[in-house]
């Protein structure tokens, strides 16, 4: 069997196993809102064999659309895992695996920035994706954060550029634009045969033979495989020799071939594309469009030759929980200790909780007992499944490189290791970004209260990038999340999963504090009434921190501070971090060292010393020149030319900069920048301004300090919190 790894990988299965894992593929579809990443999986779906018929985003009957809100909105909310089998055909085109079958397990990601946090721990666990771009509208907002987030954690990928059937589509154009805009250095495997309604087939660069869907058969099942049409062989010809030099200038092999001035044969090229892609070093493309149903098929088989199996990616790392600095690498072989990571929870009516886990190394069976390094408790698993979407399918036995999903365990949360009893360490969990938008919330009846809190303890479970809390200043209960969209789903989703019905206030900002210069802080706690006192004194200095963070030390020499009570002023230093000082939102940026202070021997205790934490942090920000923060987002528009000068002045009304303006076939598209609280509505306000013509995307970009005049509106409003003893 054809893997990239030069060691004997019998040994590494279990002969239980009936997919080994050079025949299993972990991919999930990535990619902007409407570029077709449903449709695409769909298409895989149906073409694999595991449904039978096409679903279609606009008829609401999609597989992995499945939530009712993803049907009536024909968005993907929440990433769905699903399993299929593909075994490529032996037509000629000179496939490595052919006539076998592997495993794909495919993870359908959403495109809408609010929804980020089902990309980010999609990709974490993912061996290979496969990033969907637009024929028509190329390289978009999404498109850029979704690449950002699979470089982030190293995921190889290959490019499907779908909607060739559109009119304005341009596959070339396309492929330069990833160049350009992401630094992909990408290169054409398979091109379209014509585009727009003319849209027959794809070549396939490397064997160059034309796959030309038979017009007779309109689900796209039948491809013959033809010499490519005197019109288009020089263009073929050409982009066969672009990618031969292109894997020549980083494939020691096929360099060698090209300096010899010996043929490359197709075999030796694919295998060269192969190990390329899986090192990131390249990425293939090609072109189709999933809703004309032309392209997918090749594009199946580009996953199985080109993207990594789990033997052919780096293996994870798990670090010592008491000594992060000790790693230990765990290789992925059936028969090595078992370890996992619980990259997503999910709320079933039928099963209950579902835990859905990658695994790494090592297998898992029902009965075995598994152990969680964070929580240090072990759990006996009852049940383990595989997931097709909304279908469940029972296993014994979870292998290397497997995404199940565990029924019925308790204490987990997302980002949690699962590993056998004997080993305690801990693999790196996937990150998501904080909250930009709150909200109150409350119940419209009292009998609602109790439903209400549960429901939102599962849903801020299974989504990291939502939470809740209640005011202390107002009583109100809060929620956060990404984005007005979040949390209307989120406040839908209560309706209809808890059956509560809650009433919500206006969407609020989610400011942010910071400092300008540096300032010293003393903060001193003394109380003496009859009988034992209190004493704590720190003296703390304070900087903007530039690495973004916080950073707090103890510079403490001579005992000025005994170390039992260095904690407790951090903790109150951490404490009104997190309450800010200005208006009641949270700090950011600061570099923050503990230098001096002075103790009782018989007064001082950790009270004492954390009252002096939070007195000292906020006399040194009242001297360091204290400003508001608010977040900044990266907007998109794209308009009919006639509305362009409109919603430019309407984006300048919002306080907005515009950075550039560009024709593309799609329309005029405007990059802007725009403060999130001038945001609010712009959905009604871009339709009534082009006619319902104009569409537009955002996402978080940086936060800036917010002008004099809102700001001192803001602070008018914020409440005074009286300091806490």
């Amino acid at each position: 069997m054809e893997t990239l790894t030069d060691i004997d990988t019998t040994t590494l299965n279990s002969p239980d196993r009936e997919y080994t894992m050079e025949r299993t593929r972990n991919i999930g579809i990535a990619a902007h809102i409407d570029a077709g990443k449903t449709t695409t999986t769909e298409r895989i779906l149906f073409y694999t064999g595991l449904s039978h018929k096409i679903g279609e985003v606009h008829d609401g009957n999609t597989v992995t659309d499945w939530m009712e809100q993803e049907r009536e909105r024909g968005i993907t909310i929440t990433s769905a895992a699903t399993t299929c089998f593909w075994t490529q055909k032996p037509d000629g085109t000179d496939k490595l695996w052919e006539g076998v079958a592997h495993r794909v397990n495919i993870i359908d990601t959403p495109g809408h920035v609010d929804f980020t946090a089902e990309v980010e721990r999609s990709m974490r666990v993912l061996d290979g994706a496969v990033a969907v771009f637009c024929g028509v509208a190329g390289v978009q907002p999404q498109s850029e954060t979704v690449w950002r987030q699979a470089t982030k954690y190293g995921v190889p990928r290959i490019a499907f550029v779908n909607k060739m059937d559109r009119t304005g589509a341009n596959f070339n154009s396309v492929v330069a634009e990833m160049r350009e805009k992401l630094g992909a250095y990408a290169y054409a495997v398979g091109i379209p045969i014509g585009s727009e309604d003319d849209l027959r087939g794809v070549i396939d660069v490397i064997s160059q033979k034309a796959l030309i869907y038979d017009e007779s058969e309109e689900l796209g099942t039948k491809i013959n495989i033809e010499e490519i049409p005197a019109d288009l062989k020089d263009e073929a010809e050409l982009a066969l020799a672009e990618l031969i030099e292109a894997v020549g200038d980083k494939d020691d092999e096929v360099m060698e071939l090209i300096l010899n001035e010996k043929p490359v044969d197709n075999f030796t090229l694919k295998r060269a594309i192969r190990r390329l892609t899986s090192a990131n070093e390249m990425v293939p493309v090609l072109g189709g469009s999933a809703f004309k149903n032309k392209g997918v098929q090749p594009m199946m088989d580009a996953v199985i030759d080109f993207l990594p199996s789990p033997l052919d990616v780096d293996p994870a790392v798990g670090a010592d929980v008491d000594d992060p600095e000790d790693l230990t690498t765990l290789p992925a072989d059936d028969n090595a200790p078992y370890c996992s990571l619980a990259f997503k929870l999910w709320t079933d009516p039928f099963a209950g909780k579902l835990v859905f886990f990658r695994v790494y190394s090592g297998s898992i069976s029902k009965g075995d007992t598994i152990y969680n390094p964070r929580t240090r408790r072990k759990e006996r698993v009852n049940r383990i499944m595989m997931i097709q979407a909304d279908k469940r399918e029972e296993v014994e036995t979870a292998y290397a490189g497997d995404i199940a999903a565990l029924v019925g365990v308790r204490n987990i949360t997302t980002g949690d290791t699962l590993c056998t009893p004997d080993i305690d360490i801990c693999l790196e969990p996937p990150t998501f970004p904080e909250p930009v938008i709150s909200m109150a919330i409350e119940p419209e009846t009292k009998a609602d209260q109790e439903k209400m809190s549960e429901g939102l303890q599962r849903l801020a479970e299974e989504d990291p990038t939502f939470r809740c809390h209640t005011d202390e200043e107002t009583g109100q209960l809060l929620i956060a999340g990404m984005g007005e969209l979040h949390l209307e789903i989120i406040c839908d989703r209560l309706r209809r999963e808890f059956g509560v019905t809650a009433t919500s206030g206006a969407p609020q900002i989610a400011y942010r504090e910071t400092i300008t210069k540096a300032a010293e802080g003393v903060g001193k706690f003394v109380k003496q009434s009859g009988g034992r006192g209190q004493y704590g004194h720190a003296v703390i200095t304070l900087e903007p921190n530039k690495e973004e963070g916080i950073l707090i030390e103890n510079k403490i020499v001579g005992g000025a501070i005994p170390k039992e009570y260095i904690s407790a002023v951090q903790a109150g230093i951490e404490e009104t971090i997190r309450s800010g000082v200005l208006a009641g939102f949270e700090m950011i940026n600061l570099k923050i060292q503990i230098v001096d202070g002075s103790f009782h021997e018989v007064d001082s205790n950790e009270l004492a010393f954390k009252m002096a934490g939070i007195f000292a942090l906020k006399a040194a920000v009242a001297k360091a020149k204290p400003i508001l923060l608010e977040p900044v987002m990266k907007v998109e528009c794209t308009t009919p030319d006639q509305y362009q000068g409109d919603l430019i002045g309407d984006l300048n009304r919002r306080r907005g900069k515009v950075h550039s303006i560009d024709s593309k076939p799609s329309g005029t598209i405007i990059n802007a920048e725009v403060p999130l609280a001038e945001m609010f509505g712009y959905a009604t306000a871009i339709r009534s301004l082009s006619s319902g013509r104009a569409s537009y995307s955002m996402e978080p970009l940086t936060f800036e300090p917010v002008p004099q005049s809102i700001a001192d509106e803001i602070l008018d409003k914020a409440p005074k919190k009286p300091a806490r003893a």
